[in-house]
């Protein structure tokens, strides 16, 4: 076995922000078609000999742990559609480097996964549920699963406890459940997070005036329950979290009207091992082909520290500062180049 390289400094990029937090893309393929995500009929699939096997992403899992990282989540597309899935988590789960290793999921297999996947060593759990209305749900993501989405909720929260609910907020669509959800959550001790919907990849109907922004949300939340406390934490998390006078812990990703670049210390890598720094990159750097060229594991430990020291993005604080602000990818672009796609690099 190759030795790990030594690590003396923590790798800091141009804004003296670690690499610590690795998205991890396991498919690109998807069970849903939410309308925030993938709007359109067709798509351009990454190709099947390009996806990485796991042993491929172990090793580059091990490249970013010897900088630094100690916080991996997988993602999708919809990461339990990957097969054998438990088998990579079981490898990952065994390397004392990670702290946190996390999935995101739509939850439409979850009832079935989750006993494998706590068994195998999965640290934590999140669900994406934007509604609790099956009328709704069908409208956004072109399926009628939502009752498959709540018993996979309901199986896999006593395997999870603290498990997540993240929800993307649209004005118009799904707004007024905000209540709703965070009574749901509390009746399987979940957290929701409710996130600001943002102009990234699919999103190709986006614009300004469909989002709600955080402090139209805690007004909204406290007309119901009484004003929400924020609670005093450092955390390089991408939510702000509330207490309600009850004692319920939510959070709010505010990264559309309020971006946390100063603190960002993800990237990303999709299913096919392009690594992108920056959710709004357009471009990303092959790490497929160096490993498959014979790189080693220093030459490759060299190849990220020196892009990661250079890095200079603030996507989320550039697209705010825009004076006419549209969705940031043309359809006729998202077709061409299937690495645009958030369903694609991870979300």
């Amino acid at each position: 076995m190759e030795r790990s390289p030594t690590i003396t400094t923590v790798v800091l990029d141009q804004f003296e922000r670690p690499l610590r937090n690795l998205r991890l893309s396991v498919t690109d393929r998807c069970n849903l078609r939410c309308s925030y995500c993938m709007p359109e009929q067709d798509y351009v699939w990454l190709p099947r000999e390009d996806i990485l096997h796991f042993e491929e992403i172990e090793r580059l899992v091990d490249v970013f742990t010897d900088l630094g990282v100690d916080k991996v989540r997988l993602t999708g597309g919809e990461p339990l559609l990957r097969r054998d899935l438990p088998i990579l988590v079981k490898g990952l789960a065994a390397r004392p480097a990670i702290r946190d290793l996390a999935l995101t999921t739509n939850g439409v297999l979850l009832a079935d996964a989750a006993p494998a996947l706590k068994a195998a060593g999965l640290h934590r759990l999140t669900v994406s549920l934007d509604t609790l209305q099956a009328d709704r749900f069908r409208d956004l993501t072109r399926s009628n699963d939502l009752p498959r989405v709540l018993d996979g909720i309901a199986a896999a929260a006593p395997h999870f406890p603290g498990l997540k609910i993240d929800t993307v907020v649209i004005r118009g669509t799904n707004d007024d459940e905000l209540v709703a959800l965070l009574e749901f959550g509390r009746r399987y001790g979940a957290e929701v997070r409710f996130i600001e919907y943002m102009d990234v990849g699919g999103a190709t109907h986006w614009s300004m005036d469909k989002v709600v922004p955080r402090d139209e949300m805690l007004a909204r939340i406290a007309t119901h329950y009484g004003s929400a406390v924020a609670v005093d934490e450092h955390s390089s998390a991408p939510a702000d979290r509330y207490r309600l006078p009850d004692g319920t812990i939510f959070g709010i990703i505010a990264s559309t009207t309020a971006p946390f670049c100063a603190d960002c210390d993800r990237s990303r890598l999709t299913a096919d091992g392009i690594w992108y720094l920056c959710l709004y990159a357009a471009g990303g750097v092959d790490l497929r082909r160096a490993l498959r060229d014979g790189a080693s594991r220093t030459e490759l430990v060299e190849l990220i520290r020196g892009i990661w020291v250079n890095r200079r993005d603030r996507g989320a604080e550039d697209r705010l500062a825009m004076r006419d602000r549209a969705p940031l990818i043309p359809i006729d672009t998202l077709r061409r180049d299937p690495h645009l796609e958030m369903h694609t690099r991870g979300g």
